[in-house]
């Protein structure tokens, strides 16, 4: 797993995997928009980049991710989509993990924020499983009956990210190879040889 600049050749991927998520009526996707993310200029929003998903067997795009920094806190948030048909495959997982890898040793931030949907348990479970922590649930005052719309925050800091993924923050960059959650698939397939890296 590698996160990427994007590229204009990536456009049809990305946007086709809003047009599945939207066809899908994925909640999953909720507010991301993968394509609508790329266009963001830097103009309009001076602190935040994009990167492409990618493996790193086949170079295979599988998703994107959205970074917005706040240099003078410290602080920095994401939003992140993982195209459809390569869900449940650890991509979001190994993606975050490398990111916060990278933003908190390379570049000294303290802490990330993120914002999830309430109904998103998935995307729940997987921030815990990160080590983030709930730290609020503001509700929806339009909330209706049989309906959760409310944003969990859930927030962690470079000192929880280092005790909770030690070999993640020992590494001296990264570049460094490591093993994501699928190398502990006994049966050989596509995600075996699992690595993080940042293109630089």
């Amino acid at each position: 797993m590698r996160l990427r600049e994007v590229r204009p050749a990536d456009r049809r991927t990305l946007t086709g995997f809003d047009r599945d998520g939207a066809r899908a009526r994925d909640l999953q996707v909720g507010g991301y928009r993968h394509w609508a993310t790329h266009r963001i200029s830097a103009a309009d929003c001076p602190d935040g980049f994009h990167f492409a998903i990618e493996t790193l067997h086949n170079r295979t795009l599988v998703g994107s991710i959205w970074i917005e920094t706040d240099p003078f806190t410290g602080r920095f948030s994401y939003g992140i989509g993982i195209g459809p048909q390569h869900r449940r495959c650890g991509y979001a997982a190994d993606a975050v993990a490398l990111l916060l890898a990278f933003m908190f040793k390379r570049c000294r931030y303290r802490a990330c924020e993120v914002s999830v949907n309430g109904s998103n348990f998935a995307s729940l479970a997987l921030h815990g499983e990160l080590g983030f922590r709930e730290a609020a649930r503001p509700r929806d005052v339009e909330l209706r009956r049989g309906e959760i719309k409310y944003p969990v925050l859930m927030s962690i800091t470079a000192e929880q990210f280092a005790a909770h993924h030690p070999a993640l923050s020992a590494a001296r960059g990264p570049g460094r190879p490591s093993r994501g959650r699928h190398w502990r698939i006994e049966r050989p397939g596509r995600h075996r040889r699992t690595s993080l890296r940042i293109a630089e």
